[in-house]
């Protein structure tokens, strides 16, 4: 799955109309004000996703853990200290496309 559609997926669980932008990184917020939405690049938009979703985030020195309360799981490993916020994020979407997936 490339990350265009696990940004779909994950914006469908929380409930939220995007926009593919001309750019080719990005989703653009349809509903209210206008903004640029992508929790794979952008710590506050992942945040607001897993905070939005009830999503269980728990994290060690090698990878992180994301679940919700019915079970979904996904875990990214990290490979340098590089990768901490970035396997964050990426856990973090993965979780949310899934929960999307189901729906």
């Amino acid at each position: 799955m490339d990350d265009r559609e696990l940004l779909e997926l994950a914006a469908k669980a929380a409930g939220i109309v995007v926009q593919w932008k001309e750019d080719g990184r990005s989703f653009q917020v349809v509903r209210g004000l206008p903004f640029t939405w992508n929790p794979l690049t952008d710590d506050g938009d992942a945040l607001r996703l897993a905070a939005g979703l009830c999503l269980n985030v728990l994290s060690s020195e090698a990878c992180v853990v994301v679940e919700d309360e019915k079970g979904v799981e996904c875990i990214e490993y990290f490979y340098g200290p590089e990768d901490y916020t970035s396997g964050w994020r990426r856990a973090i979407v993965r979780a949310a496309a899934a929960i999307g997936r189901a729906m």
